[in-house]
């Protein structure tokens, strides 16, 4: 799956005054003025396009943002022009849509080199459906395809994967291959000892991920609202922390696979409780075993940092996906900080250190220390299915090497 033709295949004569349209992730957030409250995705998707241009391609960039139903303004893709264009050096064009007249004779009135912004693809309901029509409608726009988006490769959407079958060649951009080496070659191929941190709040949601690193990793750390659970199934007291109480049976199996097969199975010694989900909890440290009623468990303690910094020390390989606790509150972030610190120590020392999308981004991003780590993936879903072995539509769909 690593193997697909990339953008970088692609020379002078390939692109020079060729209509290239670009599946680009764009779906930044925005404050309530539409200003772009982060703009890593809009970085992330600067090189293909830069790249695109160099040659003198005609570049027609397509994305979504957000979920909307039907044409919804605050969705509009307007106000990343803007930053855009500041970041390619080109003004860039906006389509007030993504298929019809107005934006075919834009297309048509395009230099080389020049850049066409299309207007939120969700804004058509064939775009999630798949809709074979509308993706020649949006295919017929140009000559070759190129899917930068990763994000959204595990959604067989038209712009994602409908597109590319009436689109020769379908390469996938440098970000895209980024990703996919990375993640699928972590995976396939890790140097080890091969470590994977997983955190987030519910098991449920991480059950693949977790069976999936079973068969790969030496040492696994759990962590975050899902360790109650894990904690439940070995009979401890949880006092009112978060709990799936349909998945105790599942963790404790999973405590027993991890057993058979020699993986190391780190689970938090002890836990930073709070009297009430807030702020400005009061907050105590105690042992796992001994969380008191009344009280839940909002980060990983000194002790289990202790512990897990040290089971790193001889790793090669890291993956890490979701948080220690509930670091959206200072209090509670310490533990998820404390691993953003030394996996960016690890990976000065020439471990691999890979950031699995979603709130580790996240967390990473507010420590400042994003620029450290070997791989930030920009895909919150599409590498939790990589991370389970699944296939991405999105990438299937491309040519391969």
């Amino acid at each position: 799956m690593a193997t697909k033709k990339s953008v970088g295949d692609l020379k002078e004569a390939d692109l020079k005054g060729k209509k290239v349209f670009v599946r680009v992730d764009l779906n930044v957030p925005l404050d309530e003025n539409l200003n772009i409250t982060d703009d890593t995705r809009v970085r992330a998707a600067v090189p293909t396009i830069k790249y695109l241009i160099g040659y003198g391609a005609k570049v027609i960039l397509s994305s979504h943002l957000g979920r909307p139903k039907g044409v919804t303004p605050k969705y509009s893709l307007k106000p990343l022009v803007p930053r855009l264009s500041e970041l390619l050096g080109v003004k860039v064009e906006m389509a007030d849509d993504c298929i019809g007249e107005g934006v075919e004779k834009m297309v048509a009135a395009l230099p080389d080199g020049g850049v066409l912004l299309l207007e939120n693809v969700r804004f058509h309901k064939e775009e999630e459906k798949n809709d074979p029509e509308f993706a020649k409608k949006l295919a017929s726009l140009a000559d070759l395809y190129v899917n930068d988006a990763f994000g959204t490769a595990h959604r067989a959407h038209a712009s994602t994967e409908g597109v590319a079958k009436y689109l020769k060649p379908a390469v996938a951009g440098f970000l895209m291959q980024k990703e996919l080496d990375y993640l699928v070659g972590a995976v396939l191929n890790p140097k080890k000892p091969f470590a994977a941190i997983v955190g987030g709040s519910k098991v449920s949601s991480k059950i693949g991920v977790i069976e999936s690193l079973l068969e790969k990793v030496d040492v696994l750390i759990l962590a975050g609202g899902m360790m109650f659970t894990f904690y439940k199934a070995q009979g401890y007291s949880v006092g009112s922390s978060l709990v799936e109480e349909d998945k105790l049976d599942l963790a404790c199996s999973l405590i027993e696979k991890a057993k058979a097969k020699g993986v190391s199975l780190l689970l938090p010694t002890d836990v930073v409780i709070a009297d009430k989900f807030a702020a400005d909890a009061d907050s105590k440290v105690v042992p796992a075993s001994q969380i008191p009623d009344g009280w839940m468990g909002l980060d990983i303690g000194p002790d289990s940092i202790k512990t897990f910094s040290v089971s790193l020390d001889s790793t090669k390989t890291v993956i890490w996906n979701g948080p220690m606790g509930v670091f959206e509150f200072d209090k509670f972030a310490v533990g998820t900080e404390a691993i953003a610190k030394k996996l960016a120590e690890l990976s000065g020392n020439g471990v691999t250190t890979i950031i699995g999308g979603g709130d580790s981004v996240a967390a990473v991003e507010k420590a400042g220390l994003a620029e450290k780590m070997s791989h930030i993936s920009t895909g919150g879903g599409a590498s939790l299915e990589l991370l389970e072995g699944k296939t991405l539509p999105g990438v299937l769909a491309l040519n391969d090497a």
